[in-house]
């Protein structure tokens, strides 16, 4: 009888001293939870509200420039070279400028290509770039280049270098690197130093 008599004992001290730890962690100042104290008036409360309200009112606002902006973005990436390979798009930089080249008057033959390393273009973006070089008169080059900016992808002049006129015709050598922008996805990740 002793025995069950301690147990007993043992349990009610065990749960008052629980009860006594939940009371003075709840009581004490740097609890997680939140009571009213004396020192909150109305006049708080109504001011947190009106500015709670205030704050509710400027979401369709903000929600109306996120669809906006959204909406403008997708419009301005609907330029941007689709191709599941770096390699993949900087043949579709070089179909492009091939295109923009036979449409002059004379055709324009492109007789070399070289293609440059595709690389990061901001956070988002990546730059594949196809530089070819051809045999042209002045007013073809300038033609080109403004038909090369009303294309409906996202392909720009990156560098144009000309050499002197010769022959009875003023051809111009002509070095003309285009650059066109993909998905970041498409450019290869720069590795750091090997860890030993």
């Amino acid at each position: 009888m002793n025995s069950e008599r301690a147990k007993l004992f043992f349990v009610i001290g065990g749960m008052l001293l629980v009860g006594v730890i939940l009371w003075f962690r709840l009581a004490s100042p740097d609890s997680n939870t939140v009571v009213a104290g004396s020192t909150d008036s109305v006049a708080m409360a109504e001011k947190r509200l009106i500015r709670l309200r205030q704050m509710a009112s400027l979401l369709p606002g903000k929600d109306q420039v996120l669809k906006q902006a959204e909406t403008e973005l997708a419009s301005r990436e609907k330029g941007l070279i689709q191709a599941e390979t770096a390699s993949q798009a900087q043949a579709q930089v070089l179909q492009i400028l091939r295109k923009v080249a036979r449409a002059q008057s004379p055709p324009v033959d492109i007789k070399g290509v070289e293609l440059g390393a595709p690389k990061a273009l901001g956070d988002a973006y990546g730059e594949v770039m196809v530089s070819v070089s051809m045999d042209c008169r002045i007013d073809q080059i300038v033609n080109l280049l403004a038909d090369l900016t009303s294309q409906p992808e996202l392909v720009a002049t990156n560098e144009l270098r000309l050499g002197a006129a010769n022959g009875r015709e003023k051809m111009i050598p002509v070095r003309l690197t285009v650059s066109g922008v993909v998905s970041r996805k498409l450019i290869p990740q720069k590795k750091g130093p090997t860890e030993f």
